[in-house]
């Protein structure tokens, strides 16, 4: 076992650097050991990481049974709905490239041997995995687990239908202001990440598929003593890792991220995935393109249908078998691949049980042939567009509309609000992609407020930003080029006729070709919505959506 900690621990010229470390209260006897860096999101500020100063805890534990030396270190966190709709939104994606940043440079800097990545939410959990991916040294991810599920006057309550949606319903006159009250307190419970497969759990579920945290992870939720447990196993294994020398570019392979990706299309999960797999997969040196979701898509059946298009939440999961279940449903088509466990996960998958044939259907019962996410392309989109087919009614898979075009979430926020959008409609939100926004901001609140007022079935919403994983209904984002890079959808007009075809994976604006170049040719890039500070630098380097919006 060679360890890289051994760099600033043995040698005479090394003296200072161990004084150093013996300042920091470590015994004498720990110098021979692994050092293992415990990179900890934990944070007041977010649910899904209020109660990890509990699992840091038994990662400690697991770590010093194990034969290693913890030393903790913070990563940032943002909560995307506590950033949604305002200015905070756009530093949420942006935040991923810092957060792998931070891990690679203390990680680096410290030459530690392994690593704990304790995450659980949105970008954080993406972030931690392309930081693993990059240094490939022996890492466990422990994802922090879901939040249970709210209740109020006898109903089952989650973050999305009953707060997002929720406002626009009133202002429908669909709920009595006195239960808008009982809804805001009770909707979230307590800690851990959004009930259903909104993103932070979609990103655990993808984690627990890699083969980066251990099996049965992802749908444990966070309140439970059996998470603890998972800590604590955790915190052993990464020393296994050390000793065994098993990186992350071992597991993290082209069988894993297509295993990822089945996965994540069996469950319905959330559409940034194709944002954050790309990217991660780009850290591992493995080439993958957002074509790849819709060819596996094609052949892998929507298997779980959980909130917010279904009616599981994430604790239903866990007590049908968690991640494991869904592999087992999946097992035939799964592709060789070590995990950190240990085991190849067709084994997993082999050795796992089904305790609900409901909440993970077989494959006879699929709730659609096809899998959550499609791949639109066309002369709005000509290098791609991303759908949540499995969330869209069956009558909105082909839809003809008319343009309302908007140049900020804002002012269609707005417009929706105030009643401005008819049926028939195809709402347009541009400048909102990498660079435009900057930081390609999620679409919950618009998309959350045409649901929450019946439109849902009747207007069609497309973006160079994104959505949330909590959005539903025939909302098409990542829009690529993106309107700042002069993408057609740059100059779509009020009145133009948008028709989308998700069967045929087409999406196309209604206008002649030589009218489009017309447009093209006197389109003139606006100025930046933001031109100081880590935003002004993050528009200037990120690449398209269709790259992952990875940092060039």
């Amino acid at each position: 076992m060679a360890l890289r900690s051994k760099t600033i621990k043995e040698g005479i010229e090394r003296m200072p650097h161990r004084s150093l470390l013996y300042a920091t209260g470590i015994h004498p006897s720990d110098m021979g050991k692994p050092f293992i860096g415990v990179a900890t999101s934990f944070t007041d500020l977010i649910p899904g990481h209020v109660g990890m100063r509990d699992l840091e805890r038994y990662i400690e534990k697991g770590v010093h049974s194990g034969g290693g030396v913890p030393f903790f270190f913070g990563i940032p966190g943002i909560c995307d709905g506590i950033a949604m709709g305002h200015r905070g939104m756009h530093y949420s994606l942006a935040s991923r490239e810092l957060i792998a940043d931070m891990v690679e440079t203390i990680t680096e800097a410290h030459c530690l041997d392994g690593l704990v990545l304790l995450t659980n939410c949105d970008k954080i959990t993406p972030g931690m995995l392309m930081a693993a991916a990059r240094l490939d040294i022996p890492s466990i991810v422990v994802t922090a687990g879901p939040m249970l599920g709210g209740h109020y006057k006898g109903k089952r309550l989650n973050l999305t239908s009953d707060t997002f949606e929720a406002i626009g319903k009133f202002k429908k006159g669909l709920i009595k202001g006195d239960d808008l009250q009982g809804l805001e307190m009770c909707a979230c419970p307590g800690a851990g990440s959004c009930q259903g497969m909104y993103t932070a759990n979609t990103m655990a579920c993808i984690t627990e598929a890699l083969g980066m945290s251990l099996p049965g992870c992802a749908a444990m939720p966070a309140v439970m003593a059996a998470k603890r447990r998972m800590a604590y196993e955790s915190g052993m294994q990464v020393v296994t890792l050390v000793k065994k020398g098993l990186r992350p570019r071992k597991i993290m392979t082209a069988n894993a991220f297509e295993n990822a990706i089945m996965v994540d299309l069996a469950l319905g999960g959330s559409t940034n995935t194709a944002l954050h797999i790309p990217a991660i997969a780009h850290e591992a040196k493995v080439d993958l393109s957002i074509d790849a979701f819709d060819r596996l898509s094609r052949k892998t059946p929507h298997l779980v249908n959980m909130i917010p298009s279904g009616n599981h939440y994430m604790e239903d999961l866990n007590n049908a078998g968690g991640i494991p279940a869904v592999l087992k449903r999946l097992a035939d088509r799964l592709l060789p691949s070590l995990t950190v466990s240990g085991k190849d996960i067709v084994e997993i998958a082999k050795q796992a049980t089904i305790y609900d044939e409901e909440v993970v259907r077989p494959i006879e019962k699929a709730y659609h042939k096809e899998g959550a996410m499609a791949i639109l392309r066309g002369n709005l989109a000509p290098d791609g567009a991303v759908v949540k087919q499995t969330a869209v009614s069956e009558k909105m898979f082909s839809f003809k509309g008319t343009a309302r075009v908007f140049d900020s979430e804002e002012e269609a926020m707005k417009a929706i609000l105030a009643g401005a959008i008819k049926a028939g409609d195809v709402v347009v939100i541009r400048y909102e992609g990498p660079k435009g926004g900057p930081g390609m901001r999620e679409m919950l609140s618009p998309t959350a407020a045409i649901t929450g007022m019946g439109l849902n079935d009747s207007v069609a919403l497309i973006t160079d930003g994104r959505f949330s994983g909590g959005t539903r209904g025939p909302c098409i984002g990542h829009v690529s080029p993106e309107a700042m890079e002069g993408g057609p959808i740059a100059i779509v007009r009020d009145g133009d006729i948008v028709s989308i075809d998700i069967k045929k994976r087409k999406i196309e604006l209604q206008v002649s070709d030589s009218e489009i170049k017309q447009r093209l040719a006197a389109w003139k890039r606006p100025s930046p919505k933001i031109n100081k500070g880590y935003l002004a630098r993050y528009a200037r380097h990120v690449s398209s959506a269709a790259h992952g919006a990875i940092m060039r």
